[in-house]
């Protein structure tokens, strides 16, 4: 039988386009969730790990979707090679269990790691650069201005908080929060 997984890191992410790939790779079960990888525990990796037997075959669309590190990554595919389960990854292909095809799988692995630790270092960068401004702050961006949220909160005092936040799309709990700051 043909297993897909599918993963995304944050709640934010969409999963489509990766179940849409596993479904055109044929696989018959797709399993799917948005967690980090670097977390050991993803609860629906360790399912469709759990069900795999021998002649079954594992896919996933890329390699950093399969493994939270190099190390991992070859720790599970030797265990799954043991179990005779074959593993597919849509955009290197069959890893083959031979010598080549675990060398090969072991230095895709290598770069996969190598590529995630520049991102989070590139990302930690610009993070220290952005705090070293003045008008550095934290988090998303404010959705509405100062000037929206005040005249808002003058509406409040002749209107409901629904019907301030029908008149301007900003929520009750954004307007309850505003509240709270100016007093």
């Amino acid at each position: 039988m043909k297993y897909g997984y599918a993963r995304v890191s944050t709640a934010l992410q969409d999963l489509e386009t990766q179940i849409t790939d596993l479904k055109e790779a044929g696989c018959e079960l797709i399993y799917s969730e948005k967690v980090t990888g670097t977390k050991a525990n993803r609860p629906e990796f360790n399912k469709v790990l759990a069900l795999l037997d021998e002649g079954d075959t594992l896919t996933v669309t890329k390699l950093d979707r399969f493994a939270r590190s190099a190390g991992d990554a070859i720790q599970i595919v030797r265990e799954l090679f043991k179990k005779g389960i074959k593993v597919h990854i849509l955009n290197m292909g069959l890893v083959e269990n031979t010598p080549t095809g675990k060398l090969i799988f072991t230095i895709m692995s290598g770069f996969a790691e190598f590529e995630r630790d520049m991102i989070v270092e590139r990302t930690q960068e610009g993070k220290a650069l952005a705090k070293q401004k003045d008008d550095f702050r934290e988090g998303r961006p404010n959705k509405f201005t100062k000037k929206q949220v005040s005249h808002a909160l003058k509406l409040l005092e002749t209107n409901s908080y629904k019907q301030v936040e029908q008149l301007t799309g900003i929520s009750k709990s954004t307007l309850i929060r505003a509240k709270k700051k100016k007093v």
